[in-house]
């Protein structure tokens, strides 16, 4: 039997090496959406019996050391399912609405699923149900859409049932009785979590992972854990109280737990949970769990799950001290977010303070409300930096420039194309939601988010509380200094005309990189706490803000603007010529909301001065702001230097800031042998990812990033 740290690097290496694979489980799901055609009932009964077909007849798999369970068995189809895996592909999949627009990106009811269990659950909707009168149309749809609850229920329990099944068949032969043991726990908890209320910490752990998984899928779907030092919280104390927990094992659970999301989830995405914050009642929730779940980073050391560490002037200083000791470590996590501004921008967009205090970061650093909400983030990303060159009128074959006489008519053309652009973008995504609404149905989801159970009304349907788009604007430094240069030399230096400035960008500086690195050099950039300079990002912010206010969802929700960009300021930086501000063609744009990559020239005060010039809390979608430190010069002093600067962000009104404790020449080393870096993790643009699987470019954007020295 392996045991602690042993134990846990053990899994972690599997998890390094592990691809996972969805096949089985898509071709499940289309075989009981396919057979569940005969049926009859409604057509949301459909999407239940194909959910419940899929968990069912899923392989479970429980690996050498797994204390906490639910992963898919990566299998290879038999040579009969291939075949019949071909038709279903061609006849099935085809017949199946399509899914366009965002899903997923939220945490569900956790503390639901613990107190009451899915059987709890089932007993609430049959009293739902009981009220109905079927002969009112209104009524018989609700009870359509509570039987399809009822029958996606089953399934979760049914591949429970599974996974306890195949832990004591595995007990039975296992030669190692201390292994043996622990099947046998294993097999124990599943036969009664989630399908009854959880009793310990080990039974609320296993009951939310299974949801977590079963949740996922026949696809990629990115579900958050919520906030696990809140709802597990009683489980831990009541069972440290009666002396059957300790902490070491408790810790051990949530690294099994953090470890199975990297089995689960291919690398490149995100998802995670949050600790920290305050209540409902106002109190700093900072508790033993807040710590171990940071401690666990440390120990995982992987992409998943992103840990996010909730900020108030409350917060411990141990745990904010512990969070920058992992970060000086190596590791990409926690990212610090500014609970206060968070709260108060949820409240700005209408909730509750009891709702409002309740959020996760959806994936990279959206936030959504918890437990109640169907966001759609990121919907869609916009390359700012595009809409100024097509502004100016630069074009790959070249054409007449735009001509603006003065820079205030520049602008006000600028915010022209990115209104109509914001406007155009919110009709696509109603267009897509009407079809969503119309055509599908997520049954076993909607048990767990609030409202669906009570309005009777699937989250497909506009079920849920909350209901908005979060459209994501990237590249904003790089349009905040290209504005900052047209400016400065087109305008008040008179250096060249628009013109001349046009046939430059779209030669991509070839033969004109004197004017590049004045253009760089010569100009005051966003980053440096110049005011002049930061002024643009609050010019293009606040319109971004103000023109969002104006619109709704087809769901009824409002449109909510983000600052972040995951993977997209490389791809839209891969398809963008040359930009004003010194950028060139092909290169990523800015990471998130912070200076481009290498502008800032007075070291991170200054860098964390002007990233908070600007009100933040409309952009509830998610801010992202690097910073890159030296590892190397790193020690005990730069941890306690770190942690004021993050107070100072978080003071001025910061939203979300992340760290990467790195130097390039271990980033260099692992460009020339990838092989011995598998495991290096950076922070990308609101998530992490390892280093070595990124593309060229987006190697070359992480090392160009300035690096701090504290």
């Amino acid at each position: 039997m392996q045991s602690g740290e042993n134990r846990i690097e053990a899994l972690r290496r599997h998890a390094l090496a592990c691809k996972p694979d969805r096949t089985e489980w898509k071709y499940l799901f289309a075989k009981g959406f396919w057979e569940a055609a005969g049926a009859g009932g409604a057509y949301c009964l459909r999407f239940a019996r194909a959910t419940r077909y899929m968990l069912e007849h899923a392989q479970p798999a429980i690996g050498e050391g797994e204390l906490i369970v639910g992963k898919m068995s990566c299998r290879a189809l038999t040579a009969d399912e291939r075949t019949e895996w071909e038709l279903l592909r061609k006849y099935a999949l085809a017949s199946m609405p399509s899914m366009n627009g965002q899903a997923s990106h939220m945490a569900v009811d956790y503390a639901l699923l613990l107190e009451k269990g899915a059987q709890g659950i089932a007993e609430e909707i049959q009293t739902l149900k009981s009220r109905l009168d079927p002969a009112d149309p209104e009524d018989l749809e609700k009870d359509q859409f509570y039987d399809s609850c009822l029958i996606a229920l089953e399934g979760i329990c049914l591949l429970a049932d599974a996974y306890a099944a195949l832990a004591a068949r595995q007990a039975e032969t296992c030669p190692d009785p201390a292994r043996k043991g622990e099947l046998l726990k294993i097999a124990e908890v599943c036969a009664r979590v989630p399908r009854l209320p959880a009793r310990s910490f080990y039974e609320a752990v296993q009951s939310a992972a299974f949801l977590t998984f079963c949740l996922s899928g026949p696809d990629v779907m990115l579900y958050q854990l919520g906030r696990p030092d809140r709802y597990l919280l009683p489980y831990y104390r009541a069972d440290i109280e009666k002396g059957v927990l300790t902490e070491d094992f408790a810790l051990e659970l949530i690294d099994c737990l953090g470890l199975l999301y990297n089995e689960y989830i291919p690398s490149g995405l995100a998802a995670g949970l949050m600790v920290g914050g305050r209540d409902e009642n106002g109190r700093d929730m900072c508790n033993e769990l807040t710590r171990l779940f940071i401690r666990t980073i440390g120990r995982v050391r992987m992409i998943y799950p992103g840990v996010g560490l909730c900020w108030t002037p409350d917060t411990p200083d141990d745990v904010l001290q512990l969070a920058c000791e992992m970060l000086g470590s190596g590791c990409s996590h926690p990212a610090l977010f500014n609970d206060g501004v968070i709260i108060e921008g949820l409240r700005r967009y209408g909730l509750p303070y009891r709702d409002a205090c309740h959020y996760i970061h959806s994936t990279c650093v959206e936030i959504t409300p918890a437990s109640c909400s169907a966001t759609w983030v990121a919907s869609p990303y916009t390359n700012l930096p595009q809409l100024l060159l097509d502004t100016l009128g630069v074009k790959p074959a070249g054409s007449e420039p735009a001509d603006f006489e003065t820079f205030e008519a520049l602008k006000a053309a600028f915010f022209e194309r990115l209104a109509a652009s914001i406007r155009a973008n919110l009709v696509e995504q109603n267009r897509m939601q009407i079809e969503r609404t119309r055509h599908t149905y997520n049954p076993l989801l909607s048990c767990f988010v609030g409202d669906c159970l009570l309005k009777g009304l699937d989250i497909e349907s506009g079920g849920a509380r909350y209901n908005w788009i979060m459209p994501s604007f990237v590249g904003v430094s790089n349009a905040a200094d290209s504005l900052g240069v047209i400016e400065e030399t087109v305008y008040r230096r008179k250096e060249m005309t628009l013109a001349r400035l046009a046939e430059i960008l779209e030669k991509n500086y070839e033969g004109f990189e004197d004017v590049r690195q004045r253009f760089l050099e010569g100009v005051d950039k966003y980053g440096n706490d110049i005011d002049r300079a930061d002024a643009y990002v609050g010019e293009i912010t606040r319109f971004i803000s103000s023109e969002c206010s104006k619109y709704r969802t087809f769901r009824g929700g409002k449109l909510v603007p983000s600052l972040f960009c995951w993977v997209m300021h490389n791809e839209f930086g891969i398809r963008t010529m040359a930009t004003p501000d010194g950028r060139k063609s092909g290169f990523p744009l800015a990471d998130g909301s912070g200076p481009a990559q290498g502008r800032e020239k007075k070291g991170p005060t200054a860098s964390v001065l002007s990233s908070t010039k600007w009100e933040h809390t409309p952009f509830i979608g998610g801010i992202a702001v690097n910073l890159k430190f030296s590892k190397k010069m790193f020690g005990e002093e730069s941890a306690r230097k770190l942690a004021a600067l993050i107070k100072t962000f978080m003071q001025r009104g910061g939203f979300e800031l992340q760290l990467n404790a790195l130097d390039r020449e271990t980033l260099e080393k692992a460009v020339e042998n990838p092989e011995l870096y598998g495991d290096l993790v950076v922070r990308v643009g609101g998530y992490s990812d390892y280093f070595v699987r990124l593309s060229p470019a987006m190697q070359a954007e992480v090392m160009q990033r300035t690096e701090h020295i504290l």
